[in-house]
């Protein structure tokens, strides 16, 4: 299998409405195909990824990584199988590459890393997390994922009884647990839209909330005292996700589980988390999105940090919503996984068909990460590939 083509775009994405720090109206993302002169059922096999969700989208950003890519002797892109070799297309990717500044470089390479494993997937004709769960975990596969809904964007206008409504389809669609945004509005408010949610949940533990990076120090507190008697799933990127010691001080304060991670975009940043932000393992969840994050190779190195300083792979929630994160969580015995339901679409949500029960949810066979199982995201990747 040998590389021909590897095609990068920025294509829209439907807008969710606000967190408390971004109103998502004309957010973009960026997808790449990548052609092989891989033959079946007469067509190229072609891999797809994304840059994932809730970023802009970094096309202009991908030339001099393409570049090497299509610069480099082909022998040094491939396995021993005469496959394309993610980790070796990505050593080849960030060679010359200064360490640190991991912003929106972290991205491109997460998209166009999405699909080498996908094009590797389907030139093996199996569903990527049968690939991962064979290269990383001796063959055993988690079947069944576990999964939230995230929801409860901010929107004019938008009071509890929409909020109630929207949730209401999540739970009507097999949920059991869902997460809504807070910090956009008064504490006051923010307060009505938890008991409410709440209250048609049954029980504050399905209940989890984001504040998306938007406190400070004693605004996190603060609202950590608010939340503590609700008896919330989690409490969600309070500060800034590089504010180590907010996170440190808010987990001596705030006895409930708190998350983060959406924003690291590498395993360095990974590791001083861990040591630095007084994240707790027996409590607190994790969400490192591949696909925000330099793609796999380095979301191993982050997994071994886990294991090294005493973190189980299952505290992992991966970020974004998408069938790239859910064939992680499958394929390498995560936690569970987010779900974008109703909003970021075409490129949210999971392959179509894909059934919701009891807030969990079962893989489909198909070879590759299956994104051309969402019919909506379909004429998009023919598009790009024309």
């Amino acid at each position: 299998m040998r590389l021909k083509r590897v095609l990068v775009k920025d294509v829209g994405v439907t807008s969710p409405g606000a967190n408390a720090v971004v109103d998502f109206a004309g957010l973009d993302t960026t997808l790449v195909a990548i052609e092989t002169d891989l033959i079946r059922d007469g067509r190229p096999v072609v891999g797809y990824g994304f840059g994932s969700l809730g970023r802009y989208g970094v096309a202009g950003l991908a030339g001099r990584f393409v570049r090497r890519l299509r610069e480099a002797p082909a022998n040094e892109l491939l396995d021993e199988a005469g496959d394309l070799d993610p980790d070796r297309c990505w050593r080849i990717m960030m060679r010359n590459e200064k360490p640190g500044g991991h912003g929106e470089r972290a991205v491109v390479l997460g998209a166009i890393d999405m699909a080498l494993w996908d094009a590797l997937a389907k030139s093996r004709s199996v569903p990527l997390w049968r690939l991962l769960a064979d290269r990383y975990r001796g063959g055993e596969a988690d079947r069944y994922v576990a999964v939230y809904a995230a929801g409860g964007y901010y929107a004019p206008g938008k009071r509890e009884d929409a909020l109630g409504e929207e949730l209401q389809t999540y739970l009507d669609l097999g949920y059991r647990e869902v997460k809504i945004k807070i910090g956009g509005a008064s504490l006051d408010e923010d307060r009505r839209r938890i008991e409410y949610a709440i209250k048609l949940l049954g029980d504050g533990s399905r209940l989890a909330v984001d504040a998306n990076g938007r406190f400070d120090l004693t605004t996190a507190l603060r609202y950590g005292e608010a939340l503590a008697p609700y008896g919330l799933r989690w409490f969600e990127e309070a500060g800034d996700p590089l504010d180590y010691r907010l996170q440190a001080v808010l987990a001596e304060a705030y006895p409930l589980p708190l998350a983060t991670g959406e924003n690291i975009f590498s395993s360095q940043d990974a590791r001083n988390l861990l040591r630095y932000g007084g994240m707790r393992p027996d409590r607190d969840i994790l969400q490192f999105d591949c696909g925000l994050s330099y793609g796999l190779p380095d979301y191993i190195r982050t997994l071994t940090a886990m294991r090294e300083l005493g973190w189980s792979w299952r505290r992992i929630h991966p970020h974004g919503g998408h069938q790239m994160s859910l064939h992680l969580a499958a394929g390498l015995g995560l936690g569970g996984n987010e779900s974008y339901p109703g909003v970021f679409q075409p490129f949210g949500g999971f392959a179509d068909g894909t059934l919701v029960e009891d807030g969990r949810v079962t893989l489909p066979d198909v070879p590759g990460v299956g994104l051309e199982c969402k019919s909506a995201l379909r004429p998009i990747l023919q598009d790009i590939i024309a």
